[in-house]
């Protein structure tokens, strides 16, 4: 069985060290040395001056809506994982859908400012597969109508734009370091921000709102992650160099196998340096991809529609017209991309495609 996506299992051994130690210890969640140990050593790979890890990626974004104070209405990408419009209904907020580029899939910023009202409170946006989107015009739009920018970069470790740091950018973003992602503590998420003062309002949002032993100086969630996920991540790190370099090989083999695709790809933003998070292709119809998708589960090969159905459609959300949104939705398959696949297993995916397409 081929499955979309598989987690990195690090050895053992390496894994179970680190357990041994928070045994000794006792200490197993509220912050512990390896949570702190983690996030000293994520800021120094991933190049930025703060962060906090949490449980998840949906409470990273929780806490980044809640912190900025957001109300009202918040313009949003319709195409995303449902944790994007999930987070802001939760937290009260009315997501507005603008439509996205048929090309990279990410928000279309030249749609947002006809959606701006005096109800508009900020843009959440998504990093799309950790494709960059168009920051400087995001940015320009925000500035101008003074609102505030979370990137949702749930999808993102590792991705650079114009040289830093993808998390750099906005008021917030947030990262998910869910199993299903190039670098995981089986579950957890993170949050950045470059203003101090925020980054001190989360770590007391993160931890019930305690700014001391017997103090509550926010209104706060458990969004505490644990040693044992903590250990994960570390066990991690010290693969995730070779991690990256091999997803960019298989990345790069599906390219070069399915060079007669009749179908897209993605386009990826040219001023960053993509993380190959996710081999997405865009069918020229649903029914292409609904023939295709028949015949790889046929051959236990288990692509999935991300994302699928586009998020405009929820029961919970204001009805919009988002029609490049719709469209692709119906149309995007991403293909099996893990570390241990092997490129025989990609050869065969790739057959099977071809001869769909052919017949």
């Amino acid at each position: 069985m081929i499955q979309v996506t598989k987690p990195f299992m690090p050895p053992m051994e390496e894994y179970l060290a680190y357990i041994k130690d928070i045994w000794s210890r006792q200490w197993l969640t509220n912050n512990g040395p390896l949570v702190n140990h983690l996030e000293l050593r994520l800021k120094e790979l991933l190049d930025v001056k703060h962060m906090i890890l949490v449980n998840n990626g949906t409470i990273a974004l929780q806490i980044a809506i809640k912190a900025l104070n957001l109300r009202g209405d918040v313009i949003t990408t319709p195409f995303s994982f449902v944790a994007t419009t999930s987070a802001l209904v939760w937290e009260g907020c009315r997501p507005v859908f603008v439509d996205i580029d048929p090309n990279t899939l990410n928000i279309d910023p030249n749609k947002i400012e006809e959606a701006i009202t005096s109800e508009t409170s900020a843009i959440l946006a998504t990093h799309v597969y950790g494709n960059p989107c168009e920051i400087e015009k995001i940015q320009a739009i925000a500035e101008k109508h003074n609102l505030k920018v979370i990137y949702d970069a749930a999808h993102c470790f590792g991705t650079l734009y114009k040289g830093k740091s993808i998390f750099s950018y906005g008021d917030v973003s947030t990262l998910s370091l869910h199993a299903t992602k190039v670098f995981h503590t089986i579950e957890g998420g993170a949050v950045f921000t470059s203003t101090p003062e925020l980054l001190k309002k989360i770590a007391y949002m993160r931890n019930f709102g305690f700014s001391n032993v017997d103090e509550i100086s926010e209104l706060g969630i458990n969004g505490k992650n644990s040693e044992f996920h903590a250990a994960m991540g570390l066990a991690n790190l010290p693969y995730i160099e070779s991690i990256s370099l091999y997803r960019k090989e298989l990345y790069d083999y599906y390219e070069e196998r399915l060079q007669s695709f009749n179908g897209k790809k993605i386009k990826v933003n040219v001023d960053g340096i993509f993380n190959y998070a996710y081999y997405p292709i865009i069918f020229n119809s649903e029914e292409d991809l609904v023939k295709s998708l028949h015949e790889l589960k046929n051959n236990r090969i288990y692509p999935r529609r991300y994302f699928y159905p586009s998020l405009h459609t929820l029961p919970y959300v204001n009805a919009t017209s988002v029609p490049v949104s719709q469209e692709m939705a119906k149309r995007v398959l991403c293909l099996p991309l893990y570390n241990n696949l092997s490129f025989e297993e990609v050869d065969f995916v790739c057959r099977i495609l071809l001869r769909v397409q052919n017949n």
